[in-house]
């Protein structure tokens, strides 16, 4: 089947931001910061909990066409199908910035959870006071992902998310504290499921015309909002009625023990249902969906209490379509949000202009621009001020070290990842050299240091690494903050030691490498293990984090770059994880 490939644009690089300024024009309330793609409330309620979401663009209305009075305060995009960098959702929550604080809702993509976590942990390091006023929330609802290869990865993030950007938008604009709204979102966010088929993959403007992936006799099940393969694939394109039932089955299954993730009943259970066109699939066809789901459900003893169906997250001009099931709680639930409230919040009106009109019934009775302010966020305020002699001599000569380490890094990586780990490191040591000689890494304020090295990560290396790296120095300046508050002004080797734990579990939120993972993360937690059970002993620390690099010889891979690599040929190889051999480069 072939992938349509034309598009009506100016070009390629400026069609983003082009279509930003056309959602700006619709809606006049909106405004836009150019420079960093957010899109914001113009006339922001002060005193009302913000939500921020955010991703890489191609899936149009998400995520800026649903900032709107009782549903998002803004929305920061990327690219198509890339995560927006962590200054711009840095920035994004500063235009949001509240007196009752923000909530960061982002779909479970590798690229978003970094960058939008980094953000906020930047903004908590350089704002301690805010600290406790921004929560973050990851949404994975697709089923096509079982639960033992979710277990690592996630499931990824479908338009269920937008359920939850609704009911949370309406919640915070009634007034609600941000831990009822976090608390409701939370909820809804383990309690809805996603599977979508598509016919074809999508064409991402800009790139080469090429072949379909499928036949003409075939469709794909579980297809990503990426292009990313599906679970399954089905010849001959079986009879609605017949692919409806297969979808059904794999969001309802309880004896599925890989796909029971919703905890139905079998018996009256209530449901919200979504159908959401994911591009480009006729409204016709849309129809016929709709119709054959609710029947669907209804010959399952499934109550549906609201439909909605329109375009709600898409994957460019993907011919496919998603169905999102939100189970509500039962009437004897005592630890649930009452499943009225959960229907008024989905019910109460929004200005957003992706948001689609829904009936506010069931099916049986529904028959019948604020100017873009400076780029950067001013210095840190508030916190202690902690002091480190011998710090700068210290940094440098971890610096130093990594310059020196960058061939047989790269070596490294060219065997167990993409080859770039060691021009990434270098290129952070460098970094982090210039800031030293700019004044900016001094003994005199180690939390000032730790958090230009933050930056640093962020904006010289980039990537994965650079997003780990910056996430945990945010956090290490939180804990340092936290933990020093008590000592006078030194940074002592128990600060340290409180201050790194802090930043390991921080860390933690933002990825699934646990050791041993034959990443960064074993060396790394090696250390601050040590170290917490005996502050006093650094050396004896630095040297089993390099005793866990070292054994990243013989892991197999479950994170990270590696876990593409044949493992045959790591084994073969005994090569260690180059990330985690910088980190022992470092500690050492």
């Amino acid at each position: 089947m072939g992938v349509q490939t034309k598009h009506f644009l100016n070009a390629p690089g400026s069609l983003v931001l082009e279509s930003l300024e056309g959602l700006c024009a619709v809606n006049p309330a909106l405004s836009l910061d150019a420079a960093n793609k957010v899109v914001h409330l113009a006339d922001q309620d002060k005193n009302k909990v913000a939500l921020i979401c955010g991703g890489g663009s191609g899936h149009e209305p998400s995520h800026a066409g649903f900032v709107g009075n009782g549903m998002l305060t803004a929305a920061v995009c990327g690219n198509v199908f890339a995560s927006p960098g962590p200054n711009q959702v840095r920035r994004g929550i500063e235009l949001t910035d509240n007196d009752k604080g923000t909530l960061i809702i982002v779909k479970n993509y590798t690229g978003d959870v970094l960058n939008f976590g980094l953000a906020k942990e930047q903004f908590a390091a350089q704002h301690a006071d805010k600290a406790n006023r921004v929560k973050f929330l990851v949404v994975g609802d697709d089923v096509a992902v079982g639960k033992t290869q979710g277990s690592i990865v996630g499931r990824r993030g479908l338009a269920g998310t937008v359920l939850v950007y609704k009911i949370a938008g309406a919640l915070a604009r009634s007034g609600a504290s941000l831990d009822e709204v976090y608390t409701v979102a939370e909820w809804v966010a383990g309690h809805i499921a996603t599977v979508g088929v598509g016919l074809e993959h999508c064409h991402v403007p800009g790139t080469a015309a090429g072949e379909g992936h499928l036949s003409s006799s075939e469709i794909e099940i579980g297809m990503g909002i990426h292009n990313e393969p599906g679970a399954q694939r089905v010849s001959p394109v079986p009879p609605l009625q017949t692919l409806v039932q297969q979808l059904l089955d794999l969001l309802l299954s309880t004896e599925d023990k890989e796909r029971a993730f919703l905890p139905v009943t079998g018996k009256d259970d209530q449901v919200v249902l979504m159908i959401n066109n994911l591009g480009g699939l006729s409204e016709l066809e849309l129809g016929g969906i709709v119709r054959e789901v609710e029947k669907g459900l209804s010959g399952r003893s499934v109550r549906v209490q609201r439909v909605l169906a329109g375009t709600f997250m898409t994957s460019l001009n993907m011919p496919g379509f998603s169905i999102t099931l939100l189970l509500l709680p039962s009437k004897t639930s005592t630890s649930s949000p009452p499943a009225d409230l959960l229907l008024r919040l989905l019910d109460a009106p929004t200005s957003a202009p992706g948001w689609k009109w829904s009936s506010g019934a069931p099916p049986s009775s529904a028959a019948a621009t604020q100017r873009a302010m400076a780029a950067r966020a001013p210095a840190r305020a508030g916190g202690v001020r902690l002091s480190a002699p011998g710090l700068e001599q210290a940094v440098e000569r971890a610096c130093r070290a990594l310059d020196k380490a960058e061939p047989e890094i790269t070596r490294m990586d060219t065997v167990a990842g993409d080859g770039d780990c060691g021009l990434t490191l270098q290129t952070g040591a460098a970094g982090v050299l210039q800031q030293m000689k700019e004044g900016n890494v001094s003994s005199k304020d180690v939390v000032g240091s730790i958090i230009a090295m933050s930056e640093v990560a962020a904006e010289k290396m980039g990537g994965t690494s650079g997003a780990l790296y910056s996430i945990f120095f945010s956090a290490l300046a939180q804990g340092l903050q936290a933990a020093g508050s008590a000592t006078g002004g030194t940074a002592t080797p128990e600060v340290w030691a409180k201050a790194l734990q802090h930043a390991l579990a921080n860390l933690y939120t933002y990825t699934r490498a646990r050791p041993p993972s034959r990443t960064l993360v074993d060396p790394l937690a090696a250390f601050v293990g040590a170290l917490a059970a005996d502050p006093a002993d650094a050396l004896g620390a630095a040297r089993k984090a390099g005793a866990a690099a070292e054994a990243t010889r013989d892991v197999e891979a479950r994170a990270g770059r590696a876990a593409y690599v044949e493992g045959g040929r790591l084994q073969k190889e005994r090569v260690p994880d180059p990330g985690a051999w910088g980190v022992k480069v470092v500690l050492e």
